[in-house]
C-alpha cells in the first residue's frame, strides 16, 4: 500500500466518523414507549413487569425468542394512520415484528387489568423522551373471545379514547379517558400512538377483566375496590412490580406491590393512584430498562470515540503527509 493510499484511506475514515455519529445519534433518539398502566402483555412479561413466570409470559417468551427486555419498541416507521392496512389480523399486538409475535398467542390467562365499566380510567404510558403525537385507545367489542386471534374486525371503527400531545412527566404520559360502560368479561384495550415527530407508530394491546360495577362515579386510578382500578393475573403470584434500573436521572417512587389473591389471582395497584397527578410516581421509565433506547450515555460515549476518531485519524493523516 503506497502512502498516499493510506492517507487517503485515514483521511476519510477521519471524515466519515461525524457522519456515522449523527447516523447513530439519530436513531438512538427515537421515542420509545408502552402502557405500564392498565399493564401491556410486553411490559407485563418483561423483567421489569413481574409476570414472566405465568403461563402465557412463558409461551409469549418462548414464541418470540426474547424476554421483552425491549418492551417499549413494539414501533413499526411509515405506517402513517394506515394501521389496518400495515398490520395484519392476528398480528396486532406484535405490529407485525418478529421478535413480539409471542404477544399475538390467543390465550385467556395473560396478566390483566381490573377495570370498572363506564369508570374514568388514567392510562400510564412510560416513555424515553417527549415526542409530539396522538394516542388512539380501542376496546374489543361486546363478545370478544380471548382463545381467538385479535382482528381488526373485533375493534371498533373509531377510538373510544383520542389524546394529543399529551405532557411527559416523570417518564410517562398520564391521560384520563372514559370506559365504555357495556363492556363485560375479558377484553383487549389496544392502544396506538402515532408519533408525528418522528415517523414511528407504536402499538399495545393490554388485557383488562371488566367487574360489575360497585359504585357509581368512581374513577378506576383512584386505587380502591370500588373503584376496579387492580391489575389482575391468572395462573401465578408474580411480582409485578416497576423495577426502574439505575440511571442518570432516576424515576423517585417505590416499585409497584402485588399480592395473590384466593382464586390463583393476583392485585396489583396502579402506577398512577390519582386522576391527573402529575407529581412523582413510581412509573418505570423506558430507558431504564432498555438501555440502548436513551440518547443519554450512549450518546456521550459515542461523542467521546468520535473525538478519538478524529483526533487520531487527523494526526496519523498529519504524520503521513510530513513524510
Amino acid at each position: 500500500m503506497t502512502r498516499t493510499t493510506a492517507r487517503l484511506r485515514v483521511m476519510g475514515a477521519a471524515a466519515a466518523a461525524p457522519l456515522l455519529l449523527l447516523s447513530w445519534a439519530a436513531g438512538s433518539a427515537q421515542a420509545h414507549g408502552a402502557p405500564t398502566y392498565p399493564v401491556s402483555r410486553a411490559y407485563a412479561c418483561s423483567p421489569s413487569g413481574g409476570s414472566a413466570a405465568t403461563a402465557a409470559c412463558k409461551a409469549a417468551i418462548a414464541a418470540s425468542g426474547q424476554n421483552f427486555v425491549a418492551w417499549d419498541d413494539v414501533r413499526v416507521a411509515g405506517v402513517d394512520g394506515r394501521d389496518r392496512q400495515v398490520i395484519p389480523d392476528g398480528r396486532l399486538c406484535s405490529g407485525n415484528l418478529p421478535a413480539y409475535k409471542g404477544l399475538d398467542l390467543a390465550r385467556a390467562d395473560w396478566p390483566a387489568t381490573e377495570l370498572t365499566p363506564g369508570a374514568r380510567m388514567t392510562m400510564t404510558y412510560a416513555a424515553t423522551i417527549a415526542h409530539s403525537g396522538t394516542f388512539k385507545l380501542y376496546l374489543t367489542k361486546p363478545g370478544y373471545d380471548p382463545t381467538k386471534p385479535l382482528t381488526w374486525s373485533e375493534l371498533p371503527a373509531q377510538p373510544f379514547a383520542e389524546v394529543k400531545d399529551p405532557q411527559l412527566t416523570n417518564g410517562a404520559y398520564h391521560f384520563s379517558a372514559t370506559l365504555p360502560a357495556d363492556r363485560t368479561g375479558r377484553q383487549v384495550l389496544y392502544t396506538i400512538w402515532q408519533t408525528s415527530s418522528t415517523p414511528d407508530t407504536y402499538y399495545s394491546c393490554s388485557d383488562v377483566v371488566f367487574t360489575a360495577k360497585k359504585a357509581a362515579n368512581k374513577d378506576t386510578d383512584k386505587n380502591t375496590d370500588t373503584a376496579g382500578g387492580k391489575t389482575a393475573e391468572k395462573g401465578g403470584g408474580a411480582t409485578a412490580g416497576a423495577k426502574s434500573r439505575s440511571s442518570a436521572t432516576p424515576t423517585p417512587g417505590a416499585s409497584t406491590s402485588v399480592e395473590a389473591r384466593t382464586q390463583q389471582t393476583a392485585t396489583a395497584t396502579p402506577a398512577s393512584p390519582t386522576t391527573g397527578t402529575t407529581a412523582a410516581d413510581s412509573t418505570p421509565v423506558a430507558s431504564d430498562t432498555n438501555p440502548g433506547s436513551g440518547p443519554s450515555a450512549p450518546l456521550v460515549a459515542g461523542g467521546a470515540a468520535a473525538v478519538l476518531v478524529l483526533t487520531g485519524g487527523a494526526a496519523l493523516a498529519l504524520r503521513l503527509r510530513r513524510r
